[in-house]
């Protein structure tokens, strides 16, 4: 769960405002030249987010199991530092600071610590976390076989070393993410919808600062300090 999240806070930086007729274009042609270019301006947008804010509603299917269905807020600013928010049924917040993972579940009374470069699962996602990242050399860009008729623009980004297939729908206009799928090996699957897309916004750097609750367990892993 950490680690999808994480994929998607890192793909979610990537994307940004403006050139929005020109990449709808090219995203619709999607020749090679096209999805070049459009990564070209993705890649710029990348650079020029250094903040965001969203709402989020997110849906996980696991084989075997019935799917769940949550909802929050994010809070992403640059670099490394991260605060999913989730609401009830099952409320938990995840924090990053740029070095060590949080991950906190209320229901337990427990926090998970974790070095934050062994909660990512590819350098790629590392890279863009820690602001580094460059969307043409870490991923290939693509339209899906069958993209879902929703009025938005498909693109699948297949990661160059290893990792797990993401497929993003782009607003049309804006080029906001609105929708986002990843789908691992073993056939589990997260959708999720994004709401009140708020980029390079004032976020104050005592969100991402984690104050372990009164009495909760610590769980802490190997190299955490």
């Amino acid at each position: 769960m950490v680690a999808s999240m994480l994929a998607v806070v890192t793909v979610f930086a990537s994307f940004g405002h403006g050139d929005a007729e020109v990449l709808a274009q090219e995203a619709g042609a999607a020749q090679p030249a096209e999805l070049k270019s459009l990564l070209a301006r993705l890649q710029r947008h990348y650079q020029q987010t250094d903040s965001f804010s969203a709402s989020f509603k997110q849906t996980v299917a696991r084989v075997g199991a019935p799917p769940q269905d949550r909802s929050g807020k994010v809070y992403f600013l640059k670099p490394g530092r991260v605060r999913f928010e989730f609401g009830d049924p099952q409320p938990e917040t995840i924090v990053s600071d740029g070095k060590l993972l949080y991950d906190y579940d209320p229901g337990l009374n427990q926090v998970m610590e974790t070095p934050l470069k062994n909660a990512i699962k590819t350098q790629a996602a590392a890279a863009f976390l820690l602001g580094v990242g460059n969307v043409d050399r870490d991923f290939k860009a693509s339209r899906p076989a069958a993209p879902a008729n929703d009025g938005l623009i498909h693109l699948l980004l297949t990661p160059k070393h290893g990792g797990d297939d993401i497929e993003l729908g782009l607003d049309r206009h804006t080029l906001d993410i609105m929708s986002l799928r990843l789908a691992d090996a073993l056939g589990n699957v997260t959708k999720i919808s994004f709401s009140d897309i708020n980029t390079n916004v004032a976020i104050e750097s005592s969100r991402f600062e984690f104050q372990t609750p009164a009495g909760a367990d610590v769980v802490t892993s190997a190299g955490a300090r």
